[in-house]
């Protein structure tokens, strides 16, 4: 897959304090990465570096092969983004604020800006005032903001704050969307833990300006280990059952039986040995671990996690 974002080894240090430290990972072609963390962690920080609103204090960001830091012009002009919150000019119509926008990059057609609209799902309102627009209306024209130059890399810092969940879902498609469809390289940053679950290829974790871990959405999630419930009647007797079994098994009681990272294979041979002791078992379900689940294992404190 190719490579279209690289982080090397960047560093952000103001005065003594080093608020990013040694930040390395890739984005590719295609995808959408999730960039995970408490409020204060780094994300946003790590953002400005990349689309050169700060600079770095040590390392290098490229875009499609060219340095932030010694070809600023060529990195740049592949890149679309909204850091924190999209401002365009709340007196004019979302057109005229995107036709405004056309004229800072080559080649905008009216055909492309209509195009770019009809996207974001504006066609109805494009010709309104923007001052009569949703937070969700005016995402979407900040989005649409982004799109105009054919960017391959888009960058949202929380797109979905202060969305309603209908605003979120759209948010949501429309990232989808463009990596899918066009090819982009996507990096998203956020808090919301459901929202990345949903919309993330891979996920990528910063704590304390720190990269934790990056994984595949779906792997970082499961992680190494599937998780069985069974449900039965006495669970105390029935975790000692289970703990003299594999003494080496961590056995969690539950609400309603026993829960414990199982091989596929192993799951008849101890409802087996169950049955023999006189538990009576209900039933025997893979317990799915949430984003959440995993973030706090990794980083082993909650931060600030937001939920729908």
């Amino acid at each position: 897959m190719d490579t279209l974002v690289e982080i090397q080894n960047v560093t952000k240090t103001i005065k003594v304090r080093t608020i990013i430290d040694s930040l390395s990972f890739n984005v590719n072609k295609g995808e959408v990465f999730g960039f995970l963390g408490p409020n204060g962690a780094g994300k946003t920080t790590t953002i400005r570096m990349i689309v050169g609103l700060i600079g770095m204090t040590s390392g290098d960001i490229k875009i499609l092969g060219h340095s932030i830091k010694t070809d600023f012009e060529q990195a740049i002009k592949h890149v679309g983004g909204i850091v924190e919150n999209p401002e365009m000019y709340k007196f004019m119509s979302g057109y005229q604020n995107l036709v405004h926008f056309a004229r800072m990059s080559q080649g905008v057609t009216k055909e492309k800006i209509a195009e770019t609209v009809e996207f974001v799902g504006l066609t109805d309102r494009i010709h309104d005032k923007v001052k009569t627009y949703s937070l969700g209306m005016r995402q979407r024209l900040g989005l649409a903001q982004c799109l105009l130059h054919d960017p391959k890399i888009l960058i949202l810092d929380e797109p979905t704050n202060g969305l309603d969940p209908a605003g979120i879902r759209e948010i949501r498609d429309h990232v989808r969307k463009l990596a899918k469809e066009k090819d982009m390289a996507v990096i998203v940053s956020s808090h919301l833990l459901s929202e990345m679950e949903m919309m993330c290829d891979r996920i990528g974790i910063i704590q304390q300006g720190k990269l934790i871990d990056v994984q595949l959405m779906t792997d970082f999630v499961q992680g190494n280990e599937k998780i069985y419930e069974i449900e039965v009647e006495g669970k105390e007797k029935a975790g000692r059952i289970v703990k003299e079994m594999y003494p080496d098994l961590r056995v969690q009681l539950t609400e309603i039986g026993v829960a414990l990272p199982l091989k596929r294979e192993n799951i008849p041979e101890v409802i087996k040995h169950l049955v023999n002791q006189d538990i009576h078992i209900f039933g025997v379900k893979e317990v799915t671990k949430t984003l959440e689940d995993r973030f706090l294992e990794v980083t082993s404190q909650k931060g600030e996690l937001v939920h729908d």
